[in-house]
């Protein structure tokens, strides 16, 4: 793949040729560049396979091809590709030749070991190694945001760009001394048992960071204050998120519930999705096929969840406006400054896409804690989610500079004997069965945050007498559990 070398102001890129594994890969960083408003001034990509017809060795067009580019990249997955009469493939004659040529190498790896790769590709890998600092990935979300980070960082050691993206940006006034060693170890114990992630809790910070790229030379960027600082609204005001809701179907004074959340990206979702799962109609069902009584939600919580996350995550820091959650009497609306990126449009939410993040150095630390997952797919599962439900596809809107998700209700004849609105306590114990550890309340809450699970929802449910410890004199222990009291298991029968 490389960039068209026809526009002069362009810089251009060669991306490692055709390898089919590594197909859906180059599509994505294909619409990623164009996508992205920053990349796209400084790169315009053509991927290898779009050449027509013609008559010329296909060696010698990408060999040419990586000759006229700026800078060499290498997408390196498990197979080795065919090999020439030298027992060499195109992938390896393109790094040879970006190597003869002086050009600079960025080498992505695809996979957290090589043990599955063909002995040729594991020996370029090694070859690559001896030269460069390479950088391993597991999907396209981590590959776009190492990519991005070193594509900015090429742009600005070559004095292209002088201004960094917003999120790659230092955070004026944080320091290292602002984030959050406790914040961090919990992603990082979380991304490592969810995506395998290699770096352990108890990692340094200046590492970790270093690894998610989130350092602006010594100085943590703005993504990494609103994914770790103990308290990111001191540098970032608006990064709260205003949650509302109303009883009927238009905003209207007075409002009933009026709640504004602050911490970090990831608690922001967690307390937001709890908003709203608390307000709306819940059926409890019967305990006959399983000791864990069932909770079906009218709104599917993982549509609710990735709806905020799209906001969160992909809104438009710059902006003085605040993501804000509103519920109706008919509908859940999510709106969050700023607007789609120009390649894609409303339509192309409703069918596959290519993600193309607006922060993905925010994005990718998302990805990893499983708040959100397949690039492209969240919005599509969204959907899917439901339709399973029996609910109407969800809307999507701009408006003055504004994305607006909509999540239809059902309408009241739809869901009868619901529970009404209940705090969070008492939701702790409408799932706890037996004896249950921190973690599987967690689990079956949907929650990810554990500060959040402690602070709204175990911690009131103790003071509260509704739950106990098993292990009341040692309550630090990895063996604790929780149970029910009388008073616990009397409010689960009568929740309202």
């Amino acid at each position: 793949m490389t960039t068209m070398s026809s526009r002069q102001a362009l810089g251009t890129i060669f991306i490692s040729s055709v390898q089919k594994e590594l197909a859906e890969e180059r599509r994505a960083v294909k619409a990623f560049v164009e996508g992205d408003a920053l990349l796209r001034r400084f790169f315009m990509v053509f991927l290898f396979e779009d050449l027509p017809a013609a008559d010329a060795r296909a060696d010698a067009v990408y060999l040419d091809e990586v000759d006229r580019a700026t800078l060499y990249v290498g997408l390196f997955g498990n197979e080795y590709g065919p090999e020439d009469a030298r027992g060499l493939s195109p992938t390896e004659q393109e790094f040879d030749q970006a190597t003869r040529q002086g050009k600079p190498r960025l080498i992505f790896v695809k996979g957290a070991d090589d043990r599955a790769r063909h002995p040729k590709m594991a020996a370029l890998i090694r070859k690559a190694g001896e030269q460069l600092i390479r950088r391993r990935f597991t999907g396209t979300p981590d590959l776009t945001a190492a990519l991005y980070a070193s594509l900015v960082d090429h742009l600005a050691r070559t004095g292209r760009l002088r201004t960094k993206p917003f999120d790659a940006a230092a955070c004026p006034g944080a320091s290292l001394d602002d984030l959050s060693a406790e914040k961090l170890n919990l992603f990082l114990s979380r991304a490592q048992s969810q995506r395998g992630y290699p770096l352990p809790p108890g990692t340094t910070m200046a590492t970790a960071l270093a690894h998610l790229n989130l350092l602006d030379g010594s100085e943590p960027s703005h993504a990494a204050v609103l994914l770790f600082a103990r308290d990111p609204q001191r540098f970032l005001l608006t990064s709260e998120v205003k949650c509302l809701h109303f009883h009927g179907t238009e905003v209207r004074k007075p409002i009933p519930s009026y709640q504004i959340y602050r911490g970090t990206a990831f608690e922001l979702v967690d307390q937001a999705v709890d908003f709203v799962m608390s307000k709306v109609a819940r059926r409890v069902g019967t305990r006959a096929l399983s000791p864990e009584a069932p909770v079906d939600y009218e709104l599917p919580r993982e549509a609710v969840a990735e709806a905020i996350v799209n906001a969160v995550a992909h809104r438009d820091y710059t902006s003085n406006a605040s993501v804000q959650v509103m519920l109706f009497s008919d509908r859940l609306e999510i709106w969050n400054p700023g607007e789609l990126p120009p390649s894609l449009t409303l339509d192309d939410l409703q069918r596959p896409h290519a993600s193309i993040p607006r922060n993905p150095l925010i994005a990718e630390p998302m990805f990893l804690a499983r708040y959100a997952e397949k690039a492209g797919s969240g919005i599509l599962d969204m959907i899917a989610r439901c339709r399973e439900a029996g609910l109407p596809a969800p809307e999507f809107r701009q408006s003055g500079g504004q994305f607006v998700q909509t999540l239809g209700r059902p309408r009241p004849a739809r869901t009868p004997e619901v529970t009404p609105e209940v705090t969070p306590e008492v939701r702790l114990v409408c799932v706890l069965t037996g004896e249950m550890t921190r973690q599987q309340l967690q689990q079956a809450l949907g929650l990810r945050d554990d500060e959040h699970f402690r602070r709204a929802y175990l911690q009131p449910a103790l003071d509260a007498g509704l739950i106990e410890m098993t292990i009341p004199d040692k309550p630090r222990s990895s063996k604790q559990k929780y149970r029910l009291t009388a008073e616990g298991a009397r409010k689960r029968e009568k929740p309202s």
